[in-house]
């Protein structure tokens, strides 16, 4: 990742805060994207205080006229984009029958077309560099169907066929496109999951179901994501494009 320009999104916490940090101390200089200006600034602050180089937008990516604006603006900043990982995304709800269409409309919005506007966004100027590398963050949930989280599940789906579609599109531009899929990850987004509303008292029967079924048998800690993450936007994975690569502790593999 030395000397790469890069643009991470939902980056105040959890996996996209990791992969800031972890981006920056291989030699990236990151601009860390998220509607969280306090918290954005924290990882600035984080990244700069070790040495890094760093600038944080402020963004909500739920509206894709701002996912537009903030690439413009941070690629602007960097001068230029070799990477991008966009990575925002919400569990959404958990009811299917009866469900609040407008939180409906907002999962769709923030975990798909923000992946969408982002990277349609990013496009142009990785191509200016001469080629370079987008990812997204799906799910193992966009691999295999999720009871708990049917709108979330099609979504990341979503995701996948994105994936594959653009690694077609852009390959003549010398430009990589893959998707990391998460199991379970310790971050603030992952009780929600066990338990949204209508289902606050199945929270640890969720969880422990949950986790009956990941092989390695524990949740993973965000830099293992980030790991993963930078492997496949960096020049080691110079012949993988279109790839989806769960990061899941065997979850899909049962």
């Amino acid at each position: 990742m030395k000397g790469k320009l890069a643009i991470v999104t939902a980056a105040a916490s959890g996996m996209g805060r990791a992969g800031c940090v972890l981006f920056a101390e291989q030699g990236a200089t990151v601009a860390v994207v998220d509607i969280d200006a306090a918290r954005t600034q924290a990882v600035v602050d984080e990244i700069t205080a070790a040495g890094g180089k760093a600038k944080g937008f402020v963004a909500d990516l739920s509206k894709a006229e701002e996912c537009t604006r903030v690439i413009d603006e941070a690629a602007a900043w960097l001068g230029g984009l070799d990477v991008l990982w966009a990575h925002a995304g919400t569990p959404g709800p958990s009811q299917y029958e009866g469900m609040d269409m407008g939180e409906y409309d907002f999962a769709l919005d923030l975990n798909l077309t923000s992946a969408v506007a982002c990277s349609a966004a990013a496009g142009p100027h990785i191509r200016k560099r001469g080629g370079g590398a987008i990812l997204f963050t799906s799910s193992v949930g966009g691999l295999v169907g999720s009871m708990m989280s049917p709108v979330y599940s099609m979504a990341k789906f979503g995701i996948v066929g994105l994936t594959m579609s653009l690694a077609q599109r852009y390959a003549p531009d010398g430009i990589r496109v893959n998707a990391v899929c998460p199991g379970p990850v310790e971050t603030a987004m992952l009780p929600h999951f066990f338990g949204r509303k209508g289902d606050e008292d199945k929270m640890e029967e969720n969880r422990k179901r949950l986790m009956a079924v990941v092989p390695l048998g524990r949740t993973a800690q965000p830099v293992e994501i980030a790991h993963a993450a930078m492997w496949l936007l960096s020049d080691d994975a110079s012949y993988v494009t279109g790839v989806a690569l769960p990061v899941d502790g065997g979850y899909v593999c049962r």
